[in-house]
């Protein structure tokens, strides 16, 4: 029996780093939404675990051992061939292996399998807010997961195409105690009020990430002078940057016009949730 599964892009609306433990893990407090666009994945029970990449962006993804979905797969004991259509740009700061990881948990969960409380976590500081794919804050090390009401936020994703390393842009982070998000997060009715409160908040890893990529700063300039933009931000820790906008017709005119300025880059009109 083949099972076809979604694994959503993860967006850090605000991603504040508020300490580094002994161990080296960074302490995080984020707020975490995911997309209607995302990669799909098919799970056919074999003899032996394999994995097939195709898609958009599967150039560069490993099909062994280094891939999230083969460790989640092993980690749970499943045998079988997974085929990842890879719609999503990896090494983009929107969760693209952290979500695939999670949605193959999830997947095998469902088929029977069982997966240790601590798996999640294992594969990566992510992977436990993608498990639910679902408005959250997320803090401590990724394990604390408050789940948030928000409204649906129309946006836009652009990716300029330059993969930024997670690890190079927490190393050229200036500091890692820097003040927590606000305390009590409102129950926001309106995109406006969502992107008003987030414009007081932050992405730390923002200014080391355009350090390392400066055609990151280029994206924001281009998604802030589009029509009705509210906000725009870079998302995790990778390439990928959003703005919010007050509709979705409002979302599709600024993807295409930044789709018209800029046709090398990857750029998606979605809604977040």
């Amino acid at each position: 029996m083949t099972v076809r599964a979604f694994a959503p892009a993860k967006i850090n609306l605000t991603l504040h780093v508020t300490g580094q433990r002994d161990d080296g893990y960074h302490l995080l407090d984020s707020l975490v939404v995911f997309a209607d666009i995302g990669d799909y994945l098919e799970f056919i029970p074999g003899p032996a675990l394999s994995i097939t990449v195709t898609g958009e962006h599967a150039e560069g993804v490993p099909a062994d051992t280094r891939n999230l979905v083969w460790q989640a797969a092993q980690a749970a004991s499943w045998t079988g061939e997974v085929r990842l259509d890879k719609v999503l740009p990896h090494g983009a700061g929107i969760g693209g292996g952290s979500s695939d990881a999670a949605t193959t948990l999830r997947v095998l969960s469902e088929l029977g399998a069982e997966i240790p409380y601590e798996l999640p976590a294992s594969l990566g500081a992510d992977v436990p807010v993608c498990m639910a794919a679902k408005a959250a804050r997320m803090q401590g090390i990724g394990e604390q997961i408050t789940p948030v009401r928000l409204p649906p936020l129309p946006a836009v994703l652009v990716n300029p195409g330059v993969p930024v390393p997670t690890g190079a842009v927490f190393a050229a982070l200036a500091s890692r105690e820097n003040p927590a998000m606000v305390t009590d997060l409102p129950k926001f009715e309106t995109v406006e009020e969502c992107a008003f409160l987030l414009g007081t908040q932050r992405n730390d890893l923002e200014k080391p990430a355009v350090g390392i990529a400066p055609e990151i700063a280029l994206v924001l300039d281009e998604l802030s002078a589009t029509t009705g933009a509210l906000l725009a931000r870079m998302s995790g820790s990778g390439s990928t940057c959003f703005a919010l906008y007050p509709t979705k017709k409002a979302a599709h005119f600024a993807a295409h016009e930044i789709g018209a300025a800029h046709p090398g880059w990857w750029c998606r009109a979605v809604e977040l949730s």
